[in-house]
């Protein structure tokens, strides 16, 4: 039973090499980048205005955008604030305006373009400090659930799969924070949310593929650790496509008719989907078995507890 089930093993490590070298490259062109096109942060890491206007209709965002972008402020992101009338705008900051000048303006192109009266709820300004302190906790957040992640693989399973699985989650990482500097993504709060979520993802992905790859590890006597990873690999796959699947399903819904507030967020959860799938089933495994993983690693020890009895028995 277990020959047959190596003849009908998908040989995903014989390619191992090959999506080595295609990782390696991607994860350098995303290094080069953000090195020089770096991110292009939003409102809340740069530092702006936020300002709610209450229509006495419901708003139009549409109609709200292009009216802003023709009023010389084709940055601003609009987006409705608890119901149909109540909308926030976001404005970068400008030099030479103070926060009651520009909400004027904005409030008198709105009522010009819109042909609508409303009223100003409320107008603030978050300064570049701030955004500077969400960055700074945004990474050490990313870091943290890195290292958590690592101590919590290496006591669950083993220290060659906490290596892949970080070396995996790092790889998706790097490549989704590589595709928004690539396109010039806005990454904002919600991108950074999606981030941890793609982390979460992957993670869950690599856990069930090293759960199986122990198990297999433990239960057959034939092949070696190449084979028996494929083994894993190929039964796990089914589950992985239909996760994969499904959840797509739902982030193509978020991403075609989620609205431009959620459009990042949508943006990084699909390209992390994407990734994290390839990962766990190359990026992750194929660290562990380069680093040596074998039977013995993954085998508990027996304790003989004859012969302990008889060692406490002798005077």
């Amino acid at each position: 039973m277990q020959i047959l089930q190596v003849k009908e093993t998908i040989a995903f490590m014989s390619y191992r090499k090959g999506a080595l070298i295609f990782s390696i490259l991607l994860m350098l062109a995303s290094v080069f980048s953000l090195a020089t096109n770096k991110l292009n942060f939003g409102l809340d890491f740069t530092g702006g205005t936020l300002i709610e206007v209450g229509f006495e209709k419901a708003a139009d965002l549409n109609k709200i955008r292009e009216v802003m972008d023709n009023s010389g402020y084709p940055d601003a992101v609009v987006q409705l604030y608890g119901s149909s009338r109540d909308v926030v705008i976001r404005l970068a900051e400008r030099e030479g305006l103070n926060v009651e000048m520009l909400g004027n303006e904005v409030l008198s192109a709105l009522q010009e373009g819109t042909g609508q009266n409303m009223e100003m709820r409320r107008i603030e300004f978050v300064g570049g400090s701030v955004g500077d302190e969400l960055a700074e906790q945004g990474g050490l957040a990313m870091l943290t659930a890195l290292i958590c992640i690592l101590v919590y693989v290496a006591f669950r399973f083993e220290w060659r799969f906490a290596l892949g699985s970080v070396f995996a989650l790092f790889h998706d990482v790097l490549l989704t924070l590589g595709l928004f500097s690539v396109l010039k993504l806005e990454f904002d709060l919600t991108v950074l949310a999606a981030i941890l979520a793609v982390i979460g993802y992957s993670l869950n992905d690599t856990i069930v593929v090293s759960d199986r790859i122990r198990e297999n590890f433990r239960k057959l006597r034939e092949g070696g650790p190449a084979d028996i990873i494929n083994i894993s690999l190929t039964q796990t796959l089914s589950r992985t496509f239909i996760t994969s699947i499904t959840t797509l399903l739902v982030l193509a819904a978020l991403f075609f008719r989620g609205g431009e507030l959620i459009h990042g967020f949508a943006t990084a959860l699909l390209f992390g989907v994407f990734v994290g799938t390839y990962s766990s089933i190359y990026v992750a495994s194929s660290v562990a078995l380069a680093f040596g993983i074998s039977k013995e690693d993954l085998i508990p020890e027996v304790i003989d507890k004859e012969g302990a009895d008889q060692e406490e028995m002798t005077p």
